[in-house]
């Protein structure tokens, strides 16, 4: 294996391609889509900067990474909740998981990154024992991962009055709905990945043109996987089957695309997302744990 550091949209294009090759390999390996990490990009961060770790093989074919990112509000210039992301491909030997950890912590420490949290499969028993050997703690609770067969999607749920369903590709004349103080050029930063496409990033508006509600819809057709993140109901438009028409909709698009499986995740204490990603057909796959570590110098 070579190891190789990539910045930037370098390091976007290198753990897209890695995940595809994962979801290739696996129809449900790994806790993350490719579209996920590309949603990240939407907002600049602390950690853009950082040389990410990544392991290529003798074709030039990534075969695994390790890279941090930061969660934070933006405001600052240090890294305020850092995230690591590990990635392997399937079937991977517990000897090479361990040389892919170790190596990563000790590279995001060189570069002044002091704690780090990460979500762990609750079913990996290899990984979970070699973070645990290097002193990380389970925090509790991630997300709950579900899956949907597109072939077994619900019709689309009816729009309540005096409201309507729009696609970005239709709004173009309108500032962009996700656009807000942490994320304030979300549209240019979307535009800059490749799987982002404006037919599929809906959004709901009330009589005056007020965003009510809205859903990005990803589809990879390297892997004929659908992805569902983010979606939100402005807290003045609840319970009125807003959520329920967008992710519906987005549904049936994603399927008349070409997605075969569709992938939406939720936190468990979340009273609203569960019951309707469930009600609509998602199954549950996977439940995650946060373990974290402040990384001993």
């Amino acid at each position: 294996m070579r190891e190789e550091y990539l910045v930037g949209g370098d390091c976007l294009e290198a753990i897209t391609t890695l995940l595809q090759r994962v979801r290739n390999a696996h129809p449900t390996h790994g806790l993350y889509e490719a579209a996920e990490i590309q949603w990240w990009w939407s907002i600049p961060r602390s950690t853009d900067s950082v040389p990410q770790l990544f392991w290529f093989d003798d074709l030039g074919r990534p075969e695994a990474a390790v890279f941090v990112t930061d969660f934070g509000d933006g405001s600052s210039a240090l890294y305020e909740d850092p995230t690591l992301v590990i990635v392997v491909m399937p079937g991977a030997q517990r000897q090479w998981v361990a040389q892919v950890v170790e190596r990563g912590l000790a590279h995001v420490h060189q570069h002044g990154i002091g704690t780090v949290e990460l979500e762990v499969d609750q079913a990996d028993e290899v990984l979970r024992e070699i973070l645990f050997g290097h002193g990380f703690s389970n925090k509790g609770d991630g997300l709950v991962e579900c899956w949907l067969d597109a072939e077994l999607r619900p019709e689309i749920s009816p729009l309540h009055d005096g409201y309507r369903l729009f696609s970005r590709h239709e709004t173009m004349d309108l500032p962009h709905h996700m656009a807000e103080p942490r994320r304030p050029d979300v549209e240019s930063r979307l535009l800059q990945t490749s799987l982002y496409r404006s037919d599929l990033d809906l959004v709901v508006l009330d009589g005056e043109y007020n965003v009510a509600g809205y859903g990005l819809f990803w589809y990879d057709p390297e892997t004929a996987t659908g992805v569902v993140e983010p979606m939100r109901t402005q807290d003045d438009h609840q319970q009125r089957g807003l959520a329920r028409h967008i992710l519906t909709t987005g549904l049936e698009l994603l399927a008349r695309a070409g997605a075969q499986r569709i992938s939406i995740g939720f936190e468990p204490g979340n009273p609203a997302s569960g019951p309707l990603y469930r009600s609509v057909g998602f199954q549950p796959h996977r439940q995650t744990d946060v373990f974290f570590r402040g990384l001993r110098a």
